[in-house]
C-alpha cells in the first residue's frame, strides 16, 4: 500500500492507525491474511527468520499434520493475548498431487521388476536427460517426456504402458494403484528437523512482556507431544542477543572507565561521586519512556549507553572545578555552593544544546522514527534528572567524598 501524502490524511490521523482502520475493515473477509509492514523491516525480519512479521513461533516436530494441528492451536491462543496483531500460521499443505502406489505381487506375477515399473513412470512424466545441445560456448540439456495431454491427469497416466519382458505392454492401472491426493505444500526443517512457522506482530506494548505472556498462556493451555517444542525467534530473538551483549559490554565498559576516572582524580571519593551520577540519569529515561508510552527496546538500551557518557561527564565537570576550589583554599561548604552557581551555565548549556539537538528525532514521524524517538526519549528524559543531580545532589554530597588536598596543592 502507497499512502498519500500526509497533508492529505484527515486530522489526527497517523499510520498507526490506518493501520487499524484497515485491519478491523478486513479482518472478517475469508481466505485473507493480512501483515502490515514496512520495506526495510520486511527485509530484516526475512533475514532474521524468514517471516515477514516482527515475531516468529517456531514449532518442530516429525509429523505434519500434528505440527499444523497445534499451531493452529498455538494462533488461537495467541489470539487471546493482548498486542497480538496479523496473525498467520504457515500453510504447509493445500498442493494436489498424484500418488502411485506399486503392487509388488501384481508386478511379480508379469516378470518386471519394481526399478523397471519406477524407471518408466520417472522418464514417461518426470522427464529424462538425453542429450545436451551446443551453441558456441553454451550448452543446453534435451529434456524428453510424454506431451502434457498425456500426462496431465489420472486417467491417461493409468493407461500408460509399462513393457514386459515377455514384449506384453501391461497398463499402469493393473500394476499399481493411482490416485490424486492433497499434499504438503512446503516442508521446511531446521538443523535437520522439521518445523512450522506461527508469525505475528506485536502493537500497544513491548515484544519481552508479549513474549512472557504467551509462553505462560500456551503451557498451560497446550499440551505438546512428546518431542514437541516451540522456539521463538523473529525481533525478539534479536532483542534478546543484544541485551546479553549489553550485559557483557556495559559492565565492562564501565569498569574501565572507573579506572580511568581513578587513575584521573587520583580519589576514590571522587571517582565513586561521578558514578552517582549514572542511577538518577537512569531514572529520568526510564520515566521518560513511561510518560510516553514506549517500550523498552535496543534503541532505547542505545539511549541509556549514550546517557552514561553524558552523566558522567557532567559529574567529572562539576567535581574537577569543585576540586579546585578546594586547592585555591575555600571551605568545603563555601566550595560546595559557588562551585554549583558557577558551573551552573556549563552544565545546563550541555543539557540543552544535546536537547535541541535531539528535538527532531523527537517529534519525527517518517520511516525511521519507531528507531529514532526512543533513543532521543531516553536521553532527553536522563539529562533532566542527571542534571538537577549535578547541580543539586552532587555538590550537596561532595562533603562526604571530598579529595584529598596535600598542603603542596594549596
Amino acid at each position: 500500500i502507497i499512502f498519500k501524502d500526509k497533508n492529505k490524511w484527515r486530522p489526527g490521523v497517523t499510520q498507526e492507525i490506518l493501520e487499524n482502520e484497515i485491519r478491523e475493515k478486513i479482518k472478517n473477509f475469508p481466505g485473507i491474511l493480512v501483515n502490515f509492514t514496512q520495506p526495510i523491516q520486511m527485509s530484516v525480519d526475512e533475514l532474521l527468520e524468514g517471516v515477514d512479521a516482527e515475531l516468529a513461533v517456531k514449532l518442530f516436530g516429525d509429523d505434519l499434520k500434528l505440527l499444523k494441528s497445534n499451531a493452529d492451536k498455538i494462533a488461537g491462543a495467541l489470539k487471546n493475548v493482548k498486542g497480538a496483531a496479523d496473525l498467520q500460521v504457515d500453510q504447509i499443505s493445500g498442493n494436489p498431487q498424484y500418488k502411485i502406489t506399486i503392487d509388488r505381487h501384481s508386478i511379480a506375477r508379469y516378470g518386471l521388476n519394481l526399478a523397471d515399473v519406477q524407471e518408466v513412470i520417472k522418464t514417461a512424466i518426470g522427464g529424462e536427460t538425453a542429450g545436451q545441445i551446443f551453441e558456441g560456448m553454451r550448452h543446453f540439456d534435451i529434456f524428453v517426456r510424454f506431451a502434457p495431454q498425456y500426462r496431465n491427469n489420472e486417467e491417461v497416466i493409468k493407461e500408460l504402458l509399462i513393457k514386459t519382458p515377455k514384449g506384453i505392454n501391461v497398463p499402469l492401472s493393473q500394476l499399481a494403484k493411482v490416485e490424486e491426493i492433497e499434499g504438503p505444500r512446503q516442508i521446511t526443517r531446521e538443523q535437520n528437523q522439521r518445523f512450522i512457522t506461527i508469525q505475528c506482530n506485536v502493537t500497544g506494548r513491548d515484544i519481552g512482556s508479549f513474549v512472557e505472556e504467551s509462553k505462560a498462556l500456551i503451557e498451560d493451555q497446550i499440551k505438546l507431544p512428546v518431542g514437541y517444542y516451540t522456539l521463538w525467534g523473529g525481533q525478539f530473538k534479536l532483542q534478546q542477543e543484544a541485551n546479553k551483549r549489553f550485559l557483557l559490554v556495559i559492565p565492562v565498559t564501565l569498569l574501565l572507565v572507573f579506572f580511568l576516572l581513578y587513575s584521573s582524580f587520583k580519589s576514590m571519593k571522587n571517582t565513586l561521586l561521578i558514578f552517582i551520577n549514572i542511577p538518577l540519569a537512569l531514572v529520568g529515561g526510564i520515566i521518560a519512556l513511561w510518560i510516553t508510552g514506549q517500550n523498552l527496546s535496543v534503541p532505547s538500551s542505545v539511549g541509556f549507553i549514550a546517557l552514561f557518557g553524558i552523566a558522567l561527564q557532567n559529574g567529572m565537570v562539576m567535581v574537577t572545578y569543585l576540586n579546585q576550589l578546594l586547592r585555591e583554599g575555600k571551605h568545603i561548604d563555601e566550595a560546595s555552593i559557588e562551585g554549583a552557581k558557577l558551573r551552573l551555565r556549563p552544565v545546563l548549556m550541555t543539557a540543552l544544546t544535546t536537547t535541541i539537538g535531539l528535538l527532531p528525532l523527537l517529534i519525527s514521524t517518517g520511516t525511521g522514527s519507531e528507531v529514532q524517538r526512543p533513543l532521543a526519549t531516553v536521553v532527553t528524559g536522563g539529562l533532566v534528572t542527571s542534571t538537577m543531580l549535578t547541580l543539586i545532589v552532587l555538590p550537596a554530597l561532595y562533603k562526604w567524598f571530598p579529595a584529598e588536598i596535600i598542603d603542596s596543592e594549596l
